[in-house]
């Protein structure tokens, strides 16, 4: 298996977006495994425990974060730079009807091997924030 090329990762990138938003799951897991159907690694964000495996990388978050997240990445913040691609995601959450937006950063390394390393950056709500908190401190709660 060679490394994807840009324009695969330019349509994983598109598919990564538009198919979280449209919580059309099947079609979200589909994406990813197209591009990486090896070995996981994900540090999320840096500073925390990696996880290592495509169910608590891709999955499990997808289901506890998609239903109250929306994801948009401006395409001026999008890079795709050899076999990896990086951007700065605006993450919209919405609980009780408020919203808040976070932004992360990004950074997604594709190996020829299927293999996938990702690593993101973002300030984590505390946990008593009103929108976020509770979600986060659920997703990191071994971290």
């Amino acid at each position: 298996m060679a490394a994807p090329t840009r324009e695969e990762l330019a349509n994983w990138a598109r598919g990564y977006v538009e198919l979280w938003n449209a919580g059309d799951k099947q079609a979200w897991v589909e994406n990813w495994k197209r591009l990486a159907p090896g070995r996981f690694t994900m540090v999320d964000p840096v500073g925390t425990p990696p996880k290592h495996d495509f169910e608590g990388c891709c999955v499990e978050p997808f289901d506890l974060f998609q239903p109250m997240t929306r994801l948009h990445v401006d395409p001026s913040t999008m890079f795709i730079c050899g076999n990896e691609v990086a951007w700065v995601m605006e993450n919209t959450f919405t609980k009780d009807g408020r919203s808040q937006t976070l932004k992360s950063i990004e950074n997604f390394r594709f190996g020829d091997d299927g293999s996938v390393e990702i690593r993101t950056h973002y300030d984590v709500p505390d946990a008593n924030d009103d929108v976020a908190g509770d979600v986060f401190a659920t997703y990191l709660l071994d971290a």
